[in-house]
């Protein structure tokens, strides 16, 4: 249960302006989730978002830039979130395809760049798939084979 609330968490505040942990709570309320503000707090610490100006000038909760984080929360964060939000993971020549549920690919692909691999050129998210330009092709047939490894079983 608590993995799925927070994949829905990462997914309302990827597609809503959320606030205020009211407005989550509401959101998560309207998804069918009931749930306290205690708990509310919890996952926003578990999940390590902040608040981040918007460019209408509104805060808004946003997952926490790398910089702040020390490189092992790093890694912590996108082992979560990628086991819970990512489908599969294929390749073909110097490109990684990874499929997600719905709406989270963002989420994903964020927490991948977060990682700072030098062996990525890019990425490009969509709703429910994001590409990795790899190096190389064999670059690619690793990645692929190491992300494989994270995927929830």
């Amino acid at each position: 249960m608590k993995s799925k609330r927070h994949e829905k968490i990462l997914e309302l505040i990827l597609e809503n302006v959320v606030e205020t942990q009211e407005d989550l709570m509401r959101l998560l309320r309207e998804a069918g989730y009931p749930i306290t503000q205690a708990t509310v707090s919890r996952d926003i610490k578990e999940l390590r978002l902040t608040k981040t100006l918007s460019p209408d000038g509104r805060y808004r909760y946003t997952f926490a830039a790398a910089e702040r984080a020390p490189a092992s929360d790093i890694t912590t964060r996108f082992r979560t979130i990628f086991g819970q939000v990512v489908d599969s993971v294929d390749y073909a020549g110097h490109m990684v395809v990874v499929k997600c549920h719905t709406g989270m690919a963002n989420a994903a692909c964020e927490a991948l760049d977060q990682m700072n691999f030098e062996s990525i050129v890019g990425t490009l998210a969509g709703d429910n798939t994001f590409f990795i330009l790899a190096r190389t092709e064999e670059i690619a047939r690793k990645l692929s084979q190491e992300l494989q490894t994270y995927l929830a079983r």
